[in-house]
């Protein structure tokens, strides 16, 4: 919502308000519709060179990695990673000024506030590393980079569901038990899609088995999407709050 006018020849301050709601809904939507549409490229116009694999056993799944590293794929997902990052760093300050008035004065909640902001933006930063440094450019870099948002994520999802446990303890809304339920929810399912894709990577690689890649590629894949979902759970933290920019006619700032 826009908000402006000119009164008696004074310009009243531009107000912009976007539902946070909105905002945590978009922030997820970009990630998630960039990879749906290079999944669907590397599948339809790339199959060969998004599904080879070291040792030519037959895959039917292109990995994320594969379908990031393509061309026009990689440019797909760079830019709404890149427009995604920005207010995935809002959401994160967010619930820590969130946390600290919720546990100003109370231990270890105050503590674990501190590195659930860390881990929220090591995982961000392991995810702009993953997408900026594709696999077939430098491999090492690109696996470093998957490997902090996998275990930053896990640890900040961890963290999170221990904090609502604290929250939930003390609340009477139903919004914040809904949000815990579901919080530890797509944890349990992250964790378990993580090991399986992780047994099927190591059994590719150990016996190069037909069919163990596409397996493990369809476990990537629920891994970011219970990721995604996990995220999703800030529209009921902050369901009545906006996001406002104001711009003063002044002095020309923001």
């Amino acid at each position: 919502m826009l908000q402006g006018s000119n009164i008696w020849g004074h310009e009243r301050p531009l107000v912009i308000r976007v539902s946070f709601a909105t905002c945590v809904l978009a922030t997820v939507c970009l990630p998630l519709l960039g990879l749906i549409t290079c999944v669907f490229i590397s599948s339809v116009f790339h199959f060969e060179d998004a599904t080879g694999t070291h040792c030519q056993v037959p895959n039917y799944l292109p990995s994320i990695s594969a379908s990031i590293s393509l061309s026009p794929e990689c440019h797909i997902w760079r830019f709404c990673i890149g427009l995604h990052s920005a207010p995935r760093l809002l959401v994160a300050f967010t619930y820590f000024k969130f946390y600290k008035a919720r546990f100003a004065t109370r231990f270890p909640e105050s503590s674990l506030s501190c590195l659930n902001l860390a881990f929220s933006i090591s995982e961000n930063l392991g995810l702009l590393l993953l997408t900026y440094v594709s696999s077939t450019e430098t491999y090492f870099v690109h696996k470093e980079g998957f490997v902090l948002f996998i275990v930053s994520s896990l640890i900040y999802m961890l963290i999170t569901c221990r904090l609502w446990k604290a929250i939930k303890k003390y609340s009477l809304s139903p919004e914040d038990a809904k949000s815990h339920h579901w919080k530890v929810r797509f944890l349990l399912l992250n964790v378990c899609f993580c090991v399986f894709a992780g047994f099927f990577y190591w059994k590719h690689n150990m016996y190069c088995e037909s069919g163990s890649y596409t397996f493990f590629a369809l476990f990537e894949y629920l891994v970011v999407f219970s990721n995604m979902a996990f995220h999703l759970t800030a529209v009921w933290d902050f369901k009545s709050r906006e996001v406002m920019v104001i711009s003063s006619s002044e002095d020309k700032d923001f």
